[in-house]
Parts: structure tokens; C-alpha cells; sequence
């Protein structure tokens, strides 16, 4: 399955180090061709002797090991390289390469490399958990690093946490959905989505907002992932957990939506835009907190930008997605708005349907397309909702036609 599939497999300072040996003979298994390159803590671990012998391929560690050739290693191994896998990602590297630190050469060589890197971390719960650890893994997430979450169980300290290096198993199906994806339908498609409420503020406690959970648009994101699409979320507040893989950008009004949306817009080809976006937003936001009083208090309100029409009057030969959530079943106003925002694509469900809209895990839907032709969809969950959505998306790029 991974044929001629060259794979470096970087191998940090941590007690999971031992199970490269493991994952080393399972991609060998599947064809792969794999090059180790160790930290020196590394080598404390398990011996690049035994690696070597695994691997059939020198061990790399030292930066500035003679060589004979006059191109760097960290260059040299590089090249015709499809995977940069690290396992285990100790805390210790990923700041490193989070900060731009190249001071060893695997630091070096990723800092170095265009192509894809999957990273599997491995560390004590508490220093997963650090805000800086996580704000430093949330930054490579952002660059399109993706990273296959820790497992939860026995650590190395004798505690029960999460920090486990995920299971081999798991790292080689991470690895093979990465590099044997040449069928898969949005590969190399760019894929921007929006999710969740936004928050608009009338104090510093206070705010508008809507009852979208967000859940239908992580949905679409995973699904985007899955089907080998580049994919970025752009999420209003919400309580789900960031998908692996999956580039995210967090806002909570709706101008700060836009800001985003704008920034990200240019480079993608297909724009989903399940967000529910705050129509109005207070015209002053007071200082502190509003004190109770006695006399009514009145909130002037101002109305929020439509993305969506402005995305739609500048088009750019995007493929647009807009979502009509109403309060009946009358899906004139979805096709007025398919029309008016210019999109190729709308989803409309009637929210006052039960197991349907806002803070539930399924959804009811029907799909318009640009010529107004109307598919209508059972009770589903949102996931399976996703996948329909993608399946008529991809029925209607212009490239399948």
C-alpha cells in the first residue's frame, strides 16, 4: 500500500521511543521506505543500531556528521521525501518547531521541508495540558501540521493521564490516509468553512447571540478532511474540540468574522458557510457592566455585513455554499437567497422540526443547486448530513462536469 513511499521518521527523547521499532516494521510491511532521523535523546532510549537493522537505512542524528557530499543532510534527505513523520513528538520538539528553532537536525530538516508532516505526542498530562504547549501545537495546526492525539492511560510517571503515545495502529492508518489519497475527490481542493454563533457585545459580560452549537459545521470540516481536502474552520465560540488536521481560526463577532473570512477567502476553492452570523449587533457596546436600574434600559441596534452577498458579488470562481435556516417549510426564501448571494449551492431545514437546527445532533435538510433543483433529505445525523452535502458539492464543481 505504501510502495515507494519515502517516509522519514523522526524519533524524539521520550519512553514511547521504543515503539519506532514497531511502527518502523509495520510500514516496511506496506512497501514503505524509511529513513530515521534521531534526536540524541533519542538514542537513550533505543539504539540506532536497532533502527538501522529495521529499517534497512542509515540513522541520522548528528547535524554535523561528516559526509561525503557537499549538500547538507538536512537537504540531501529531503529530497523525494512524501512523509515527515514524527513518533514519538515530544513537548520539547514541537515548541521548537513551533518557534522556528533548527538547532539539531531533525528541528532542521522539518524547518526545511515543504512536504506534509503528522505528528504523534507523547508527554506527561500536565504538560500536555500547558497553554503554552497548546498554544505552540494550535499554531502548527494552523500551518497545516497535523497531529494524531495522545491516548489516555498509564504514564511514564506512574499516574493515569493523557499523554500516551496513540497506539501504532492508529499512526499507520494517520499515515496511510495522508499518502494514499491520490483518488480522493477534494484532493488539492482548498476548503474554507465557517461554524457556530457569533457573540456581539453590550458589555463586558453581556452579548447577543444565537443557539448554534457549531456542530454542523465541525460535521462539514471533518468530512472536507476525510475526503482529502486542505481544510481551514473558522469558528465562532463554541464548547467542541478542534478536529486533528484541520486549520483553525477562532472569532466571536461578526465583524471579526469577516475579517477573517476576507484574509482566508483569496486562495480557497470552495466556501461553506454554515456559520449563523448575528444579523444586528448593539451601535454602542457599554464600558463595564450595565448597573440595574429602575427605568428601561434601550439597545439600539446595527446591522451586521452580509459576508455571504459580499463573498457572492465578488466571486472569483468559488464555489459557494450558504445555509437557509427558517421557521417553516417554505423554501422560497432559500431560493431567493441561492439567487440574490449568487451561490451554487444552499442547504435549507426548517428549525422548528424536531431532531432539526440548533443544539441537536441531527439535522433535516434539502439541497438546492444553482439551476434550482431541489434534493430533500431524511432525519440524519449531522455527520451523515455532511457527507450528503459533500456528495452534492462534488457532483456540482465544475471540474466533474
Amino acid at each position: 500500500m505504501l510502495q515507494e513511499k519515502k517516509i522519514i521518521l523522526g524519533i524524539t527523547g521520550g519512553i514511547a521511543a521504543y515503539k519506532s521499532a514497531f511502527l518502523i516494521s509495520q510500514l516496511k510491511k506496506l512497501g514503505a521506505d524509511i529513513w530515521v532521523v534521531m534526536t540524541k535523546a533519542a538514542t537513550s532510549f533505543i539504539t540506532p543500531l536497532t533502527l538501522q537493522t529495521l529499517s534497512k537505512n542509515k540513522v541520522y542524528i548528528d547535524l554535523f556528521e561528516d559526509s561525503s557530499s557537499f549538500i547538507p543532510k538536512h537537504i540531501s534527505l529531503n529530497e523525494n521525501t512524501d512523509l515527515i513523520l514524527i513518533a514519538p513528538a515530544t513537548a520539547n520538539t514541537i515548541s521548537k518547531i513551533s518557534q522556528g528553532i533548527a538547532d539539531n537536525l531533525l528541528t532542521t530538516l522539518v524547518l526545511s521541508s515543504k512536504t506534509q508532516k503528522v505528528l504523534a505526542p507523547t508527554m506527561n498530562e500536565n504538560m500536555y495540558n500547558n497553554p503554552i504547549f497548546q498554544e505552540n501545537m494550535e499554531k502548527l495546526k494552523k500551518m497545516g501540521y497535523l497531529f494524531i492525539e495522545p491516548e489516555y492511560g498509564r504514564l511514564a510517571c506512574n499516574k493515569e493521564g493523557k499523554g500516551r503515545m496513540a497506539n501504532i495502529d492508529k499512526i499507520i492508518e494517520e499515515v496511510k490516509q495522508v499518502l494514499i489519497n491520490d483518488n480522493l475527490p477534494l484532493k488539492n481542493r482548498k476548503i474554507l468553512i465557517t461554524a457556530g454563533a457569533t457573540r456581539e457585545p453590550i458589555d463586558i459580560i453581556r452579548y447577543i447571540s444565537n443557539r448554534s452549537s457549531g456542530k454542523m459545521g465541525y460535521a462539514l470540516a471533518k468530512e472536507a478532511k476525510r475526503l482529502g481536502g486542505e481544510v481551514t474552520l473558522i469558528s465562532g465560540p463554541t464548547f467542541l474540540s478542534s478536529l486533528e488536521g484541520v486549520a483553525m481560526i477562532k472569532v466571536d463577532t461578526a465583524l471579526k468574522m469577516k475579517e477573517a473570512v476576507t484574509r482566508e477567502y483569496n486562495d480557497k476553492d470552495i466556501i461553506i458557510f454554515s456559520a449563523a452570523v448575528c444579523d444586528f449587533r448593539p451601535k454602542k457596546v457599554y464600558k463595564g457592566k450595565i448597573k440595574k436600574r429602575e427605568e428601561n434600559l434601550s439597545l439600539e441596534l446595527i446591522e451586521n455585513p452580509d459576508i455571504l452577498r459580499e463573498l457572492g458579488s465578488e466571486k472569483k470562481g468559488k464555489f459557494l455554499v450558504g445555509f437557509a435556516a427558517e421557521d417553516s417549510d417554505n423554501i422560497k426564501s432559500a431560493i431567493i437567497k441561492l439567487r440574490e448571494k449568487n451561490l451554487d449551492l444552499i442547504v435549507f431545514n426548517n428549525i422548528t422540526e424536531v431532531g432539526a437546527g440548533f443544539e441537536v445532533d441531527t439535522n433535516k435538510i434539502k439541497i438546492i443547486t444553482k439551476d434550482e433543483t431541489i434534493k430533500e433529505f431524511p432525519l440524519l445525523t449531522k455527520q451523515e448530513v455532511a457527507q450528503n452535502i459533500f456528495k452534492e458539492i462534488i457532483k456540482n464543481l465544475p471540474s466533474a462536469n
